[in-house]
């Protein structure tokens, strides 16, 4: 039985024009725009008709499940490797989650524990989903019916560390109240395509399965989404209906909004009920819009691009291809600015800028770039994807393939592409043979300019003539999976990291809870940002930068990072500015206190070995010594000398990485240089430092 009456929302589509705008007061991080919705109402109009969505899923892109001509040419080379994937899972035992494991997140903060398994019968279930289809012998069917009527007896497909949002506060999910999380919205898109695909095969061994599906998406996909009881609408707070200045939207709208949309449009029969769902998604869907930046960064960083531009872009593939193709945004210029950070955000060599909750280490994933870029007319995108496919080891670029993971959307739509991307890898291969392979990977590069600034965002990447490759931010700190890093940066030896930023280790219920801010990585001390008077940077949404400059053209940056301390500092101006030369970057920071309570510290974050004045290292075979003045920083293939005022002292810790996501992007540790001013130093003047690259 429910916990509660569920209130529904029944609008006929006819009246979609009218109805569409969503009206709240605006904030500084929000412009109503409402792209999708006028897109949607003037599709509308000028059909005549009462809907642009037809119930049923015959809208779906794909052939059937019978039609094995069509589904040998969409999986092509790739059918043979994914028939073999599937058939290591003709055996697998799907995995049961206990009641511990959900738990477990109250009493240790572990969400591994019960997010694995569940990601691996998802993994599987996707698998044999994509065997079956390109193989279409039924081998894989049984197999796929036992996942199914294992997901459908599950009591939930809400993470543990989401189920607290349910009006137990519990992380056991409760069958009496379902909420949507970005887990149970995923798993439902994948239920719904295989019962799109299998429902007259599942049908044959017992309808019983059918009804169990059915059921099951209708619980916790599609009702929970029309549900608006005040508890409910709570818990899908990322549906942003009740969205207010100051609060966040962020990936979670357009990542749930895209399943949440595939499900309705695959499962739902009643049509009224259809029209009032798209609705309601195309108004969440316009708040994700309204929110982020015109500039088209993301501020999550490029580990969050695929799940929040990257499912914005699917999203809008699911919307155009539901109406035919009448509701279309692939012209827009804020949403090719969207995908096009993606690609400008690459360092090289598997390396990106990784500000916020980013992972410095990170390839894109290809097929999606490729297909956004071909929607919205972007060559830098297109071209990007086909650079992340050539291998270094072997001189030649990689033949593309479906990625096999738990979001059985993306893999199909990847498949959609293959035949496609495998011509441009055989042309640049057969290319390759007579030009230089350096001249072509320069080339399909060559539309990302040396200089990209987001003015909203406040993001600066600056490339010198060498190819070193330096990046800063300014914005707040209560940005989406915010660090307190106001004025921060990073540097590096062309694809070689110096200067880093850290990044975030494994998520546990201590990062997304008041005591976030304990954890090292999150603090500007662990950043490349001063201790100003003793004092570090606060989190809040009042705590950010003023007097933002950047001068492409001249390779400067600039901002006044004294907003981002609290008043404790005594702090009337901490003004940053960077001079990106060949080889040299040049950082200057002029102050000004009212009242001298501590030393101020400035500090590096750094991966590799650091040598102080008079202590002797060894680069390009030869041993040296390092002058007064100077730090020796000496890395992994790149090294950079830091001059630095003579009025400051020098010292070095080194930060052990325990945490195997941050050992696995850096290693065993980070060291952090921090320079000392005086316990009585002056009220104000400049700090001025300039790190040389030793090429």
């Amino acid at each position: 039985m429910k916990l509660k009456q569920t209130v529904w929302i029944i609008a006929a589509a006819v009246a979609v024009s009218a109805s569409f705008f969503f009206s709240v007061q605006e904030a500084a991080a929000y412009e109503e725009r409402n792209f999708i919705h006028k897109a949607y109402a003037k599709a509308l109009h000028e059909s005549g008709d009462t809907t642009l969505v037809k119930a049923g899923g015959g809208w779906f892109p794909y052939p059937g499940y019978g039609d094995r001509a069509a589904w040998q040419k969409i999986f092509a080379q790739d059918a043979g490797r994914i028939i073999s994937l599937g058939e290591g899972y003709l055996g697998y035992e799907w995995k049961i989650i206990p009641a511990t494991a959900y738990l477990e997140y109250e009493r240790s903060g572990n969400r591994k524990v019960m997010e694995d398994p569940l990601e691996a019968n998802r993994k599987a279930l996707n698998t044999l989903i994509l065997a079956e289809l390109a193989e279409g012998e039924g081998r894989f069917i049984d197999q796929i019916a036992d996942g199914l009527w294992m997901s459908c007896q599950m009591t939930s497909w809400v993470l543990s560390a989401h189920n607290p949002r349910q009006s137990s506060n519990r992380a056991l999910p409760d069958p009496r109240e379902y909420i949507i999380d970005l887990g149970s919205a995923g798993y439902g898109a994948t239920v719904a395509i295989a019962y799109h695909f299998f429902k007259d095969k599942l049908g044959e061994l017992d309808p019983s399965i059918n009804y169990c599906i059915e059921e099951a998406v209708r619980e916790r996909v599609l009702d929970p989404f029309m549900d608006l009881t005040p508890e409910v609408r709570k818990a899908n707070w990322w549906i942003a209906d009740q969205w207010k200045p100051g609060e966040i939207i962020n990936n979670w709208n357009p990542w749930c909004n895209s399943n949440v949309l595939l499900c309705y449009l695959l499962m739902e029969k009643d049509q009224a009920r259809l029209d009032a769902a798209v609705h309601r998604s195309i108004i969440s869907a316009d708040m994700f819009l309204n929110f982020v930046k015109s500039d088209g960064a993301c501020e999550e960083g490029p580990s969050y691009w695929g799940h929040a531009a990257g499912k914005l872009y699917d999203y809008l593939e699911i919307l155009y291809d539901a109406t035919g193709g009448r509701v279309s945004l692939f012209d827009n210029p804020q949403i090719r600015k969207m995908g096009e950070y993606i690609s400008r955000s690459y360092i090289g060599d598997s390396k990106v800028v990784n500000f916020a909750d980013a992972t410095a280490s990170l390839v894109p994933d290809v097929c999606l770039t490729y297909r956004y870029g071909r929607s919205m007319d972007s060559a830098e995108m297109e071209d990007f994807a086909l650079y992340l496919l050539y291998d270094g080891k072997t001189g030649r670029f990689r033949t593309p393939s479906v990625p096999i993971g738990n979001d059985t959307y993306r893999s199909l739509e990847a498949a959609s592409v293959l035949v496609e991307m495998t011509g441009k890898v055989e042309d640049l291969n057969r290319e390759a043979g007579t030009v230089p392979v350096e001249s072509i990977l320069g080339s399909l590069r060559s539309g990302v300019p040396d200089a990209s600034w987001y003015p909203e965002t406040e993001f600066c990447y600056l490339r010198d003539g060498l190819g070193n490759f330096f990046a800063a931010k300014g914005g707040f700190n209560n940005e989406s999976h915010n660090h307190n890093d106001v004025g921060t940066f990073i540097l590096y030896c062309g694809t070689r990291p110096l200067l880093v930023d850290a990044g975030v280790g494994t998520y546990t219920k201590k990062t997304f809870s008041p005591e976030r801010y304990t954890i090292w990585s999150m603090q500007s001390d662990w950043h490349s940002l001063p201790l100003i008077n003793g004092v570090s940077q606060s989190f809040g949404g009042e705590y950010r930068s003023s007097d933002v400059s950047c001068n492409p053209g001249k390779r400067e940056f600039s901002l006044d990072m004294s907003g981002a301390y609290p008043e404790s500092a005594s702090c009337s101006l901490w003004e940053r500015s960077y001079k990106l030369h060949d080889g040299r970057l040049v950082i200057k920071d002029r102050f000004r206190l009212d009242e001298r309570k501590a030393a101020d510290v400035e500090n590096f974050m750094v991966l590799g070995e650091v040598y102080l004045p008079g202590e002797t290292f060894v680069h390009d075979g030869q041993e040296r010594t390092v002058p007064a003045g100077k730090v020796v920083v000496v890395g992994d293939g790149a090294a950079a000398g830091i001059s630095y005022p003579r009025s400051l002292e020098p010292s070095v810790t080194v930060k052990a990485l325990e945490d195997p996501r941050l050992n696995n992007v850096w290693g065993p540790e980070l060291r952090r240089i921090s320079f000392t001013s005086a316990a009585d130093a002056p009220l104000s003047g400049v700090y001025g430092f300039e790190i040389e690259i030793l090429q």
